[in-house]
């Protein structure tokens, strides 16, 4: 089924719905356990309407507290299940990059762009006791990983221009880009390139290579890449050896998408 983008009047919409969702966004890795104050600024709602919806919350088995603070209890993760258990893209692609996987002896990711991050969505490893990448479901900031670039680099100049004034660029190397004009300068060669590779961004000792991949009308549904480690690889190793399997995948996928 093709992604039909619906004008959605403002009469339609549930406001409240969208105020919880946030409410529940407003929790994250640095910011486990939050008071109603707290989610109330996150979430951009009033003390009052966040105290009701994190009772809510509770309520339903989707959070927990002690009078003062609140935190998210594992049901939550039934919201993200459902798409992966719904979503059509994840298991069209799932035996491509299976194959690809087998092909390298290399753990494959599927990724989107989801705001500014990069969301992980589909993976398949090797059958040996070590692989390297991201789980299912992680969400990175989409700056130090390679989807993230291989994925803008498909966008319009003013798009991109956009994205990247609203991209907090957190530094979490010493190799991380951080220079607003470096990274443009990256992903407009990623598009010449058609793919890109990046080391030491997130992870010291990981490097990785990805390729963005686009539907039978040129759209780009998101990125296949691999994460490996630094010293498995040097970059020419990766072109010759990894690359052309990426660039096979992407090129029968286009047709079917």
């Amino acid at each position: 089924m093709e992604e039909v983008t619906l004008d959605i009047e403002k009469k339609d919409l549930i406001d409240g719905l969208g105020k919880g969702l946030r409410v529940i966004e407003a929790f994250d890795d640095d910011h486990p356990h939050l008071t109603a104050s707290e989610v109330a600024v996150r979430a951009q709602i009033t003390r009052t309407a966040a105290r009701r919806y994190l009772l809510s919350l509770v309520h339903f088995g989707y959070a927990a507290g002690d009078g003062k603070h609140f935190w998210l209890q594992p049901r939550v993760l039934r919201l993200g299940q459902s798409y992966l258990a719904a979503a059509r893209l994840p298991r069209l692609l799932q035996p491509f990059i299976q194959r690809v996987s087998m092909r390298t002896g290399e753990t494959v990711n599927f990724s989107v762009l989801d705001g500014h991050e990069v969301v992980y969505l589909a993976r398949s490893s090797p059958p040996r006791f070590v692989s390297i990448g991201y789980q299912v479901g992680v969400r990175v900031p989409a700056h130090v990983v390679t989807p993230g670039i291989a994925i803008l680099s498909t966008w319009p100049d003013e798009a991109i221009d956009g994205w990247i004034a609203d991209h907090e660029f957190s530094s979490f190397t010493a190799q991380t880009v951080v220079d607003v004009a470096r990274f443009r300068e990256h992903v407009v060669a990623a598009r010449t390139l058609g793919f890109w590779m990046t080391e030491q961004q997130l992870d010291p000792a990981l490097r990785g290579i990805a390729i963005p991949i686009k539907d039978r009308k040129g759209e780009c549904r998101g990125s296949i890449g691999m994460t490996l480690q630094s010293q498995s690889y040097s970059q020419d190793s990766m072109l010759e050896k990894l690359l052309p399997a990426l660039r096979e995948v992407a090129v029968e996928l286009r047709p079917i998408l």
